[in-house]
C-alpha cells in the first residue's frame, strides 16, 4: 500500500494469496492462516513497539516504509513465537525483532522471548531477467519470476526468455554463470529423482541453450502441476465459501491469540482500559 494499488487487485490477491497457501499443503487444523489486516493488533504492538525503536531511516520515506520494520517485528512478537524460520535476507530483520523485545523488556519488565532465527534450507531463487537479484513478485517485469498460478504456456515462455550467456554448453557455477546456475537451481528443486544442480548440468553438458530452457520448463511444469490443479480448484469461485470459511477460522484465532498478548502488553505500558 505505499505504492499506488488498486483496491479491487489488492482484494483479489488476498483470496489468491491463501489459496496458494492451501495448495502448497498448509493445513488449517494444523496451522492458523489469517489475514494480518483482520488482526488490528499488529498496528496497535507496532506504534507501542516504535515508541521504544530508533529504525535508521531516512526523513523523505514514507511513514509506511519508515515504519514497516517495527510492523515486522510486531507481527512476531504478538504471537509471542520462540523461533522463526527465514530466508538469508529475512536475517537481519529477525535480529531487529529481537532488539525490539529486548527494549520493551528492560522498559517494562521481562515478557517478550527473544526470537531465535531457524535458516530455511530452501535455496535462494534469483530473477528470470536478472540472476544478480532474489525473484520477487514485485519486480516491474512479469516475466521475472515464476508464480504458482502460471499455465505451462507462461512457464514455457518465461523460462525461454530467462538472461542466461553465450558460453557454450551447460555448467553449474553461480558466480561466473548465474543465470544459467539460476535455472540449474529452479530444474534440481523440481527434478522428480533428486538430482542436485552439479548433476543436472553434467548430464545437460552437450545441450544448447535451447534445449537446455526445454528441459528446464518441462521439469518446472510437471514439479508443479499437482500445486496448479490445487490452486485451482481453491481459487474457483465455488469455493470462494470455503476460503472464506478458513480465513474467518483464521482470522478469529489470530485475534484471540493476539488479543491474550495485548492485555498484558496495555497493563505493562499502562495504557490498558480504566
Amino acid at each position: 500500500m505505499t505504492l499506488p494499488y488498486d483496491p479491487t487487485q489488492l482484494r483479489l490477491r488476498k483470496w489468491q494469496t491463501l489459496a496458494a497457501l492451501l495448495a502448497v499443503g498448509l493445513k488449517p487444523e494444523q496451522s492458523t492462516i489469517f489475514f494480518q489486516s483482520a488482526v488490528p493488533a499488529h498496528t496497535e504492538l507496532m506504534w507501542t513497539l516504535s515508541s521504544l525503536s530508533d529504525p535508521d531511516a531516512k526523513a523523505k520515506l514514507k511513514l509506511g516504509l519508515f515504519s514497516y520494520p517495527v510492523l515486522q517485528a510486531a507481527d512476531i512478537l504478538l504471537y509471542r513465537a520462540t523461533h522463526v524460520p527465514v530466508g538469508h535476507d529475512q536475517a537481519q530483520h529477525l535480529e531487529f525483532a529481537r532488539e525490539n523485545a529486548k527494549n520493551f523488556n528492560a522498559a517494562h519488565g521481562q515478557f517478550f522471548k527473544e526470537p531465535q532465527t531457524v535458516m530455511s534450507p530452501a535455496k535462494r531463487i534469483m530473477s528470470l531477467k536478472d540472476p544478480l537479484l532474489k525473484m520477487s513478485k514485485s519486480h516491474q517485469d512479469p516475466r521475472s519470476r515464476i508464480m504458482l498460478n502460471d499455465n505451462p504456456d507462461d512457464i514455457q515462455a518465461k523460462v525461454k526468455a530467462a538472461l542466461t550467456d553465450s558460453i557454450g554448453g551447460i555448467s553449474f557455477s553461480p558466480g561466473a554463470r548465474p543465470g544459467v546456475s539460476n535455472l540449474l537451481t529452479l530444474m534440481a528443486l523440481m527434478d522428480e529423482n533428486g538430482r542436485l544442480e552439479e548433476q543436472i548440468a553434467a548430464e545437460s553438458k552437450a545441450l544448447s541453450m535451447r534445449a537446455f530452457k526445454d528441459e528446464v520448463a518441462r521439469t518446472i511444469i510437471k514439479g508443479m502441476a499437482e500445486i496448479k490443479t490445487k490452486y485451482d480448484y481453491f481459487i474457483d469461485v465455488h469455493q470462494r465459501r470455503r476460503l472464506q470459511d478458513v480465513a474467518a477460522l483464521g482470522n478469529q484465532e489470530a485475534r484471540r491469540q493476539a488479543e491474550d498478548t495485548m492485555v498484558h502488553v496495555r497493563r505493562l505500558v499502562g495504557t490498558e482500559p480504566m
